[in-house]
């Protein structure tokens, strides 16, 4: 070997040396399917069958687990941080007010299916909660009548949980088209993720307090929201009368709530979006022509679902020294 050889052999060692000091995310697992093949093989089959069991308990756990792997995400990254419990000394993620109105089956499903991984030796510690929480809210879609995919596998769970680190992270039902996009851009994700990602909105329910302000009070000139459906507007004011308790629940979509289809987009179309941040995707011109596009065709809407829901399960994922798997998905080690 010269010595011009030898020094290049030397400098390639020295920077991948360097590499895994000063950059060692360089190195950490990257998210892949079948990623516990070798760990733990059956891991899907166990958390499908669990997920399956709560399914046929209570339909809640669709638009639980749903919701609360996007409210993880947007957080500080899909790292379970959004199960992690309040301590008299910390105040957690999940006591945010805007984490408050997350369904207790979407924590159950995670937490059951944690205990029965761990359950099986050769699993016992080697799967994520974060993992765990991907591979439920895929299950809930496909249980609703959704399309099943592939999950990218390879999370850590997140060191910490915070109340404060919630402050302006999600979206409010009040948000225009551009602050919905700006929103999902801090996250890596555009426009049509965006619109994709809300059509989980197929499934689940809201409270009367997120939808009074559109049916009694949304101006001096006009107290109902004119872009609001009239016939639905009313229907609206029957569930939710003025001095109603605020808590009292109404289905997102009025037509088929409980199954995952193309009929939100649908909805839109008629005036019948629960939110303003729904029907906005609607009445502004930049999104929708894409709303048209998949109120008509629902294979088109489930593609580009897949393909978000991939992208948002990549955002801030921990790896390396900048998480663990917990032992206890609610509480750190």
């Amino acid at each position: 070997m010269t010595k011009m050889a030898r020094f290049d052999l030397l400098l390639t060692m020295l920077t991948l040396c360097l590499s895994v000091n000063f950059f060692p995310q360089l190195v950490s697992a990257q998210l892949r399917q079948n990623y516990y093949a070798n760990i733990c093989p059956n891991v899907e089959n166990i958390v499908r069958g669990v997920v399956a069991q709560k399914f046929q308990q209570t339909f809640t756990t669709v638009p639980a687990t749903l919701r609360m792997f996007f409210h993880d995400c947007f957080v500080q990254g899909c790292d379970a941080s959004v199960i992690i419990g309040s301590t008299p000394n910390n105040k957690a993620e999940k006591d945010h007010p805007d984490n408050l109105s997350l369904a207790g089956d979407g924590f159950d499903t995670v937490i059951k299916a944690k205990a029965a991984v761990d359950a099986v030796p050769s699993c016992n510690n080697k799967v994520s909660c974060a993992d765990i929480l991907a591979m439920a809210t895929r299950d809930v879609i496909a249980l609703s009548g959704g399309p099943s995919y592939a999950v990218e596998l390879g999370r850590l769970d997140g060191l910490s949980s915070t109340a404060a680190s919630v402050e302006g992270k999600l979206p409010k039902p009040t948000f225009n088209l551009d602050q919905l996009n700006a929103l999902f851009a801090a996250n890596g994700l555009n426009q049509m993720d965006m619109i994709a990602l809300s059509g989980a909105h197929t499934l689940g329910f809201s409270h009367c307090d997120k939808v009074s302000p559109r049916i009694y009070n949304f101006s001096r000139q006009n107290p109902i929201d004119p872009t609001l459906n009239p016939q639905y507007a009313q229907q609206l004011q029957g569930a939710c009368p003025k001095n109603v308790d605020p808590r009292v629940a109404i289905n997102m979509d009025p037509t088929t709530p409980r199954t995952f289809d193309n009929v939100y987009f649908q909805n839109l179309q008629q005036g019948k979006g629960l939110f303003t941040s729904d029907q906005v995707l609607f009445t502004d011109p930049r999104s929708k022509p894409t709303v048209n596009t998949w109120a008509m065709n629902s294979q088109a809407f489930q593609t580009a679902f897949i393909n978000a829901m991939t992208k948002l399960g990549r955002v801030g994922v921990k790896t390396g020294r900048n998480g663990n798997i917990r032992r206890d998905c609610g509480s750190f080690n």
